[in-house]
């Protein structure tokens, strides 16, 4: 399988430095990684500087990592710019591989790779095996990034994320925006009121929550891989599908839909889940730099989903389709009908009452 080619990412990162985007893991100046390792005051950078390497007793270790999304989307890049950083931070001696686009198989797919330990790391919304990330996918939970900031900055989160280790063998290392909030779309007519989504078969990727959520309002759902809902969609397999903006330009999902709504449901946690035997096996220097560097990608990913949505949004407006934006008493209706997925989730033991109670809490303090 080919290797996505770092020419291809320094283009992509190179045009959005241009466009004053933020550095990742080397300073708040630029965004590729020469301009990172420029501003960088690593102590790895600071022992070159001595004519030493620090870090040679400690051996050399590679990292392969998947994601689904293509270049361009603030995954993509945030990844890269990732690897460029671990590697500038540890003199070379852990290499992270990323494999984008879906290279690697579905997300399902790399997630049980990562359990297995055939790969050691991948980014993405897949909470098969950790449903207790699903309680952040609630829907109209959040309002704003503070308020998705501070979720998945808090305690509950971290708890949360402690869980996996056990029940899966993985450590999450990061945990950000998988791409900001999501829209409906669909093929026949405008969602303009829940009872507009009657009828319509919406995909979703298996998530509990989406399925439940297109229920709630008369849809019916199927399941599609992301690499494979630009094709279902085309051919009728689906009528609709929800995405965020930069997802939908990124995989040009408007060449195949019609009607967009800005309803701007939900969000998804973007776990960064690393096989935890592998994780463990590093010296703990290296695990300090790799975690550094994650924290900080998680933020530029959030930043480039906030620079890049109004532009994503404008770019399927251009292509001619109808994008509808509800007014308050429009969404307060879509809000009333999907209360129902708050009990479903405490019921199906995703969540507790208290645990809503709490996310409700620091939402409103956010």
């Amino acid at each position: 399988m080919k290797k996505i080619s770092r020419r291809n990412f320094l283009k992509v990162s190179g045009a959005m430095a241009a466009a004053g985007a933020l550095a990742a893991c080397g300073g708040s100046g630029a965004s590729t990684p020469a301009a990172s390792g420029a501003a960088s005051t690593s102590t790895a950078a600071s022992a070159a500087a001595a004519g030493e390497d620090k870090f040679a007793s400690l051996g050399d270790f590679t990292m392969t990592v998947g994601h689904a999304q293509p270049e361009g989307n603030p995954r993509f890049v945030s990844m890269e710019q990732f690897a460029a950083d671990v590697a500038e931070a540890t003199n070379g001696h852990v290499k992270i591989e990323v494999y984008g686009n879906g290279q690697l198989g579905t997300e399902k797919e790399m997630l049980e790779q990562v359990v297995a330990g055939t790969v050691q790391g991948m980014r993405g919304g897949q909470f098969d095996f950790s449903p207790r990330l699903l309680m952040f996918t609630l829907p109209f939970l959040t309002n704003t990034r503070a308020q998705v900031t501070a979720l998945l900055q808090s305690d509950l989160a971290q708890k949360v994320c402690a869980e996996a280790e056990g029940e899966t063998g993985t450590v999450i290392i990061n945990l950000c925006d998988a791409g900001g909030y999501r829209q409906f779309s669909n093929s026949k007519h405008p969602i303009k009121a829940p009872a507009d989504l009657k009828g319509l078969k919406m995909r979703t990727n298996g998530m509990k929550t989406i399925d439940m959520t297109f229920q709630a309002m008369g849809a019916t759902t199927t399941t599609i891989p992301y690499s494979d809902l630009y094709m279902g969609l085309k051919t009728g397999v689906a009528d609709g599908q929800e995405n965020p903006w930069v997802n939908v330009e990124g995989m040009k999902f408007y060449e195949v839909q019609k009607y967009f709504t800005e309803v701007n449901y939900q969000f998804h946690p973007d776990p960064f889940y690393v096989n935890a035997a592998w994780w463990n096996s590093l010296p703990e220097e290296y695990r300090d730099i790799i975690t550094e560097c994650a924290t900080k990608m998680g933020e530029y990913n959030d930043e480039l989903i906030d620079k890049n949505s109004s532009a994503a949004k404008q770019t399927i407006v251009d292509s001619g389709c109808e994008v509808y934006e509800p007014s308050a008493d429009e969404l307060k209706a879509f809000q009333t009908a999907v209360q129902s997925v708050y009990d479903q989730c405490v019921t199906e033991g995703i969540c507790t009452a208290d645990e809503i109670k709490e996310m409700q809490d620091i939402v409103a303090k956010a």
